[in-house]
């Protein structure tokens, strides 16, 4: 479960941690977007704006991304990013971050602190 901790509201129900390297590696790639019901959480090795760079290469469809320092406080939000884009660095170091079905991070603003729970 996906929750917004300053807001009190839940996102989304469903959420998978990218916990490996290769989880992380893989992400959406070839996934079907009637699979994408769940928030993909990435923590990343450390924090930054180089590491935290990401690609949509081999994702078919748009989604939501949201950037979380190491305190889990929102740092940047792209909401709808296209299938293929070569390349999307955040606007500021991150340590986490969530892709989410398109427009799941309607209710996200930035300073705003997520917390999650695994549900497999």
């Amino acid at each position: 479960m996906l929750v917004n901790k300053t807001t009190g509201k839940t996102i989304i129900e469903k959420t998978r941690l990218a916990s490996t390297a290769w989880n992380r590696l893989r992400g959406l790639m070839f996934e079907k977007q009637e699979l994408f019901d769940y928030a993909l959480v990435f923590c990343l090795p450390r924090e930054g704006i180089m590491p935290a760079s990401i690609h949509m290469l081999f994702v078919f469809f748009p989604i939501d991304i949201v950037f979380l320092d190491k305190n889990k406080k929102t740092v940047d939000i792209v909401r709808g990013i296209k299938p293929f884009t070569p390349n999307y660095a955040p606007k500021n170091p991150a340590k986490f971050f969530i892709e989410l079905p398109e427009t799941m991070a309607k209710g996200i603003k930035l300073g705003d602190v997520l917390e999650w729970k695994s549900s497999s």
